[in-house]
Formats: C-alpha cells, sequence, structure tokens
C-alpha cells in the first residue's frame, strides 16, 4: 500500500514527431534549389503564381498559333537560315 504513493508517477511517453516527407530527407543544398517545388511548404500565392504563369504561357502559344499563317511554314536551309515559304501543292 506505501509503495503505491511513493512510486514515481511516469508521464506517457510521447510519440516521435511525424516526419515532414521529402523535407525531412537529408538532402544537399543545390538538391533543394533544383527541385524547390518539392521543399516549400503549400501555399495559396505560389500555387496561384504557378497558375498564373502556366495559363499566361498557354495563351502565348495559342496566340502565335493563331496569328500563323496556314500556308506559309517555316524552312531552315543548309546553311542554318530559316525562312517562310509558301506551301505548294505536289500538281503545282
Amino acid at each position: 500500500m506505501w509503495k503505491k504513493w511513493f512510486t514515481k508517477i511516469k508521464s506517457p511517453e510521447k510519440a516521435p514527431p511525424e516526419p515532414d516527407g521529402i523535407r525531412s530527407i537529408r538532402t544537399t543544398n543545390v538538391f533543394q534549389i533544383i527541385n524547390f517545388e518539392l521543399y516549400v511548404k503549400p501555399n495559396l500565392m505560389v500555387m496561384a503564381f504557378g497558375v498564373c504563369s502556366i495559363t499566361l504561357s498557354a495563351a502565348y502559344l495559342l496566340y502565335l498559333r493563331m496569328n500563323m499563317d496556314p500556308k506559309t511554314y517555316i524552312a531552315i536551309s543548309e546553311d542554318g537560315t530559316q525562312t517562310l515559304v509558301q506551301k505548294k501543292s505536289k500538281w503545282e
């Protein structure tokens, strides 16, 4: 009965913290700079920047494609120069 009062009360052991995915792995700074998106925490500003940049890039490529004359193509000559040439029919 007396032992019950004089023994130390042990606190429950705390579990080790959960690993934070790939951020918890030891890597070099070069790897972290090259693979920036793996180490940045999810962020609304980063996501908005990425979506805007992809959307603007796709819109610019679409704009270039829409303004190109469908009857012309870019020909590369033997010396490496590029020229805009009219498409010709095989019958001509």
